[in-house]
């Protein structure tokens, strides 16, 4: 199910994968860092790294991103 009950909706892949997103859209570049990602999304959420990782293996699985020689590659 989609929507659930849980309190904590900011720990959940949709809304990291939200804020990824939001990052990878307002740049001009093409290409980024894992890391540089991760540290942006930490500047606004405080997350893990366990849950970044899981988040960009949603995105990638949806086909929102794309691996480039070791770089994270926006599809959108």
């Amino acid at each position: 199910m989609i929507v659930s009950r849980d309190t904590r909706p900011e720990r959940k892949l949709y809304y990291i994968g939200s804020l990824a997103i939001d990052i990878m859209r307002n740049s001009p570049k093409k290409d980024f860092d894992f890391f540089d990602i991760f540290q942006k999304i930490n500047n606004y959420e405080k997350i893990s790294m366990n849950l970044f990782a899981l988040t960009m293996d949603w995105l990638f699985l949806i086909g929102a991103i794309n691996d480039n020689n070791g770089q994270i590659k926006k599809c959108f």
